[in-house]
């Protein structure tokens, strides 16, 4: 689960939305078996060789007769897939917002470059999977994130069941592990898949991020004395993550950057909850605020007076945070250039 307060406190309080008892009226897809060679990444046997094999971060081996073209993906996976060049039928997880008086829909934050009008999305919201439009898509892959061990990343725990006899899944980890290794399984799923990862355009992504990584190493070590919080808030409560966990703020710690370590987390070990009467706890000179659809933007916080009343936030130095990132080179390269630039602007204010 995400390193920001919403959505995994609404795992932990169970607000899914009903699965119902749908009756799949079809019969359901087989993961078919083959036998082919195994790679150090995981993966064996691209679209050119036939049959396909992927180890995912479970430790689950799938196993078709082809590689897979009909995919289905968690929106954020389905955008890294993008930029590594594999293409998905359809996409569950926030993909969009809609404008409630011309109902326009604009892509999510986390839909990256993928375009909305040509992939069908069976669920946008928590807890929202449509089964028989999955089983419209006749899915041959379901791919999605991990947060925690073998929990399915926007799949309703009360529909896993019936949504696993449609079709093999495959997890990686967007917890837990530093954003390299992670990036580097996306490639290698991404290069199973038949995507060419080693084209000058993916290479010249992950030239970008690597020295984006070494711009901020060396940002870090002149601003050792800069505190940066990891926040989220909503109408109630203001949420401090810890750095331990999530991939990118993992990945801060490891260049250097002084990140606040709550002390008191609460039982999902991913933050610790303030009440807004309380959220001045902890000294910080940076905030990175969670820029979820769903979450209080700084516009919407400016009526919270201890929120206003923060040094950071009268500094103007609040910046948003990709709380759940694309992992592709493309998209994370600019999370740490930006992130970058802010500590190199940041003064000293708690």
């Amino acid at each position: 689960m995400p390193s920001s307060a919403r959505a995994t406190s609404l795992t932990r309080r169970g607000i899914l939305a009903a699965g119902g008892a749908l009756g799949l009226g079809a019969v359901l897809a087989a993961c078919g078996d083959s036998d082919s060679g195994k790679k150090g990444s995981g993966a064996s046997a691209s679209a050119k060789s036939g049959s396909w094999e992927f180890k995912d971060d479970r430790g689950q081996t799938v196993k078709t007769k082809a590689a897979p073209k009909n995919i289905v993906a968690f929106t954020g996976m389905a955008a890294a897939l993008k930029d590594f060049g594999v293409e998905v039928t359809g996409v569950f997880g926030p993909t969009y917002v809609e404008d409630p008086k011309t109902k326009e829909r604009k892509p999510d934050v986390q839909a990256g470059d993928l375009d909305i009008t040509k992939v069908k999305v069976i669920g946008n919201v928590w807890g929202e999977f449509k089964i028989e439009e999955y089983l419209k898509l006749q899915p041959e892959v379901l791919i999605t994130d991990m947060w925690e061990k073998d929990a399915l990343w926007y799949v309703p725990e009360e529909q896993k069941a019936k949504i696993l006899k449609i079709a093999p899944s495959v997890a990686l980890w967007a917890a837990g592990k530093s954003m390299p290794s992670v990036l580097q399984r996306h490639a290698d799923l991404a290069a199973s898949l038949g995507a060419d990862v080693n084209s000058e355009q993916v290479k010249k992504d992950k030239a970008r991020f690597e020295a984006a990584a070494e711009r901020l190493r060396k940002v870090a070590q002149g601003k050792k004395d800069i505190k940066v919080l990891i926040g989220s808030g909503d109408p109630n409560t203001f949420y401090v993550s810890t750095p331990v966990r999530p991939t990118d703020t993992l990945f801060f710690q490891e260049l250097g950057i002084n990140l606040v370590v709550p002390t008191k987390l609460d039982p999902s070990g991913w933050f610790e909850l303030l009440s807004w009467e309380n959220v001045d706890k902890y000294k910080a000179d940076v905030i990175l605020l969670d820029n979820r659809t769903g979450t209080l933007q700084p516009e919407q916080l400016k009526a919270k007076p201890t929120w206003a009343a923060l040094p950071a936030v009268k500094a103007g130095q609040v910046f948003p945070r990709v709380t759940e990132p694309v992992y592709s080179y493309a998209k994370c390269a600019p999370l740490l250039e930006d992130l970058a630039t802010a500590l190199e602007n940041a003064k000293k204010v708690s």
